[in-house]
């Protein structure tokens, strides 16, 4: 992987693991069921944004 897409996936992952650390303690606190549920889509679309990057640069040659 060049250093663009390196970049880009870290940045992602970053982001995937904050919304992971949210869920945590949104866990702990008990809070609402929306934010839970806000947490797990984030984190799941973070996830969902590793794999699409790595792919594209990939198939693109980059």
């Amino acid at each position: 992987m060049s250093t663009n897409i390196r970049s880009v996936v870290t940045l992602v992952a970053i982001g995937t693991l904050c919304w992971l650390i949210a869920g945590v303690i949104a866990l702990a606190i008990n809070a609402d069921a929306k934010i839970i549920w806000t947490c797990v889509f984030g984190a799941s679309l973070g996830a969902t944004g590793i794999r699409y990057s790595i792919r594209r640069a990939r198939r693109s040659g980059i």
